[in-house]
């Protein structure tokens, strides 16, 4: 019993039927200027479909008077595209006005037969009512007078759920607005990745320097040396804090430009933070990095990044190439060092996924793994 009464409890119910009878002042008003045609209001209505701001007048309606909570993602709220939408709109309002039809003969003729039935049980045969043709009274009509108030019940619920759902058929998104929607959602997808590896990269790399740095610095005893490590550590630490502000820049403004991101034009401050931290670096730099493309050039600057972190994480103070290749149409990366036993560190092989991530957002390929006797990440990304 509570199950049946609960529509009763909620707000929508009511909003609901406020929405069936809206298209009914319309209705009302037109019955005092020609009372013959009641119909001619659903011809009116054809027109009006057709127009592009009432599809999302419709939407707004219904977002606010239908769903819960006055938000659903199966109701569209922008304007008509096109003749699809707008036909689809016409037959949302037609729709509307036959509900809302239904629902007014039900609001004043079912508690009228209520009413009359109360009447005959006392004596009162009503001649006006064509629903009850009854001839004489009798006190037991009393009994069913509580029927067509629970119709009425039933058609305020059922009516109000039946129209949310033709709404959402007829108001819903269109396939323009589905793949538009879809591609949104992508790009923020997108975007967390690449933030997630935008932290894993600069925030991962600092403390790589900083841990092998101290270590270094505890293990050789030497004052000098130490001092040159906690610099090291010093340089490395402020360039995180600098990546991590950037980084949440763009989470709290979401339109803010990555052209602030570093780009390859600054390879030498990698490297000689890992030269500090006690690689032997060997780089040759072939081609104008300036005139790499900005987002080509800053996600190079990333896998660079995170392939100098992986030397010292695993494999710590051993000679490492770099080449790095300008060329007409590619950007060439490579980054080697001796296999060694791996050291145990953090990390759980995100860094190297997140390389070959870069490399296929860019149109490009990434090759990670033992070759030759040496640990190999070589990257080839388009320039054009």
């Amino acid at each position: 019993m509570a199950h049946l009464l609960r529509p009763l409890t909620r707000a929508t119910t009511y909003t609901r039927f406020v929405h069936l009878w809206v298209p009914m002042l319309a209705t009302s008003v037109w019955l005092f200027i020609d009372l013959s045609r009641p119909w001619a209001t659903a011809l009116m209505v054809v027109p009006l479909g057709l127009i592009p701001a009432v599809r999302r007048g419709e939407g707004v309606q219904a977002q606010f008077m239908l769903t819960r909570g006055g938000h659903d993602p199966a109701i569209s709220v922008a304007p008509s595209a096109t003749w699809r939408d707008r036909l689809r709109t016409v037959v949302w309002l037609e729709a509307r006005m036959a509900f809302g039809w239904v629902m007014a003969a039900a609001t004043v003729w079912l508690p009228l037969i209520a009413v009359d039935l109360i009447r005959i049980s006392t004596g009162h045969v009503p001649d006006d009512n064509p629903f009850l043709p009854v001839s004489h009274a009798h006190w037991a009509y009393a009994l069913l007078a509580p029927l067509p108030l629970l119709a009425l019940y039933g058609m305020v619920v059922g009516l109000g759920q039946l129209v949310t759902v033709v709404a959402r058929r007829l108001l819903g998104p269109s396939a323009a607005e589905r793949v538009a929607a879809l591609e949104e959602r992508t790009e923020q997808l997108l975007e967390r990745t690449r933030i997630a590896r935008e932290l894993h990269d600069s925030i991962g790399h600092a403390l790589t320097v900083a841990v092998v740095q101290a270590g270094a610095a505890r293990a050789a005893g030497d004052p000098e040396f130490t001092d040159r490590a906690l610099l090291a550590i010093e340089d490395t630490g402020r360039a995180a804090l600098e990546d991590l502000e950037r980084v949440l820049g763009v989470l709290r403004e979401s339109r803010r430009p990555v052209s602030g991101r570093p780009t390859l034009v600054e390879a030498d401050r990698l490297m000689e933070s890992a030269r500090v931290s006690g690689a032997k670096i060997d780089a040759e730099l072939t081609g104008p990095l300036e005139t790499v493309p900005g987002p080509i050039s800053r996600e190079g600057y990333r896998i660079l990044q995170e392939s100098l972190t992986n030397v010292l994480r695993h494999a710590g103070s051993v000679p490492v190439r770099i080449r790095i290749a300008v060329e007409d149409r590619t950007l060439a990366l490579e980054v080697r060092n001796p296999l060694t036993a791996e050291i145990p560190g953090p990390g759980r092989g995100s860094g190297l996924r997140g390389i070959r991530e870069r490399a296929a957002l860019l149109g490009g390929r990434a090759r990670t793994g033992p070759a030759d006797g040496d640990w190999q990440v070589h990257v080839e990304l388009p320039l054009h």
